[in-house]
């Protein structure tokens, strides 16, 4: 059985007890790709940031909040995968010091002293089984959507990754998405504007097909 790792939804990097730093990821496109990787046969366990989207029954779930505790998990359950799919959003950045409480308006710095969040599928990169874990990363763009994607997939050591538009309506909290997968052996594949339940069926299949048939 093929034993697959997923991460989806966004991060939160609290600034105090009542604020975060977060993005609009819905976790929705990464609890479709759990749930057709299950129907497809294959063991799921999907790591969730805060979001309301939910995997199917069947589909391990773990919830994690911010970029940190996304790490840990997904490093606890990557080393036993056969392929981790990496779509969550996680946060680039969080403050330096949390504030303990809530600060009250007066007392804000509207000046932010952040430092980058770990980047979790580089790291795990390197620890890879070079010849049979597959890492597929995701870029989501608002230009140069080729570019960026080919640059992160050298970058970070991945065997493809799944890229898209993102803003003006598309992507983040949308039903539908349109997506391209560059693959590390130059193959590109590209998916029109469909539901994401409807995708990430096709997504499963073409990686089951170019990985494990």
């Amino acid at each position: 059985m093929i034993r697959c790792l997923i991460n989806a939804g966004p991060t939160r990097e609290y600034i105090d007890e009542v604020r975060f730093i977060s993005n609009p990821s819905s976790g929705k496109f990464g609890c479709a790709i759990a749930n057709a990787a299950f129907l497809a046969g294959w063991d799921v366990q999907i790591i969730l940031g805060p979001c309301t989207a939910q995997a199917s029954e069947g589909v391990k779930v773990s919830r994690v909040v911010s970029a940190d505790d996304m790490y840990k998990e997904c490093a606890k359950h990557f080393p036993s995968c056969d392929i981790f799919i990496a779509c969550a959003a996680v946060c680039d950045m969080k403050v330096k010091t949390r504030n303990s409480g809530k600060v009250k308006k007066s007392n804000i710095d509207f000046t932010l002293d952040c430092e980058p969040t770990i980047d979790i599928l580089k790291t795990l990169s390197k620890e890879k089984r070079e010849r049979n874990q597959k890492l597929i990363g995701f870029a989501a763009e608002t230009e140069n959507l080729e570019q960026y994607a080919k640059t992160k997939l050298v970058e970070k050591n991945l065997d493809g990754i799944v890229a898209n538009i993102v803003g003006q309506g598309k992507a983040f909290e949308s039903d539908e998405n349109e997506v391209s997968i560059y693959f590390k052996d130059g193959i590109i594949k590209n998916f029109p504007l469909a539901n994401k339940t409807d995708l990430a069926k096709e997504l499963v299949k073409c990686f089951n097909q170019k990985y494990f048939e």
